[in-house]
C-alpha cells in the first residue's frame, strides 16, 4: 500500500527522472574529466601559434638536411647535453 492518493505512476515517472539526472551526472563528470587530459595533453604553442621543437630536434633536422657538418653535429650535441 502506497497510501492515500499516491499511485504507482508517480513513482515509476519519478523513477525516470532520477535515471536521466543520474545520466545527465555521468555525462557532465565524463566531460569535465575529458577536458582536463585534452588540456594536460595538448602540445606547447609559442606565441605565433606554432609547436615548439627542443632543440635537439632541430639539430637532428638540420643534419639530416646536410645543412651542417658531422663535426658541427657533434661539437652541438655535446654543448646542448
Amino acid at each position: 500500500m502506497m497510501g492515500p492518493g499516491v499511485t504507482h505512476d508517480m513513482y515509476g515517472g519519478m523513477g525516470i527522472w532520477m535515471v536521466i539526472n543520474l545520466l545527465f551526472l555521468v555525462l557532465l563528470i565524463a566531460g569535465i574529466v575529458l577536458l582536463v587530459v585534452w588540456l594536460v595533453r595538448r602540445p606547447e604553442k609559442n606565441t605565433s601559434g606554432r609547436i615548439e621543437e627542443s632543440a635537439m630536434e632541430i639539430l637532428k633536422r638540420r643534419y639530416a638536411r646536410g645543412e651542417i657538418s658531422k663535426e658541427e653535429y657533434e661539437r652541438m650535441r655535446k654543448d646542448l647535453s
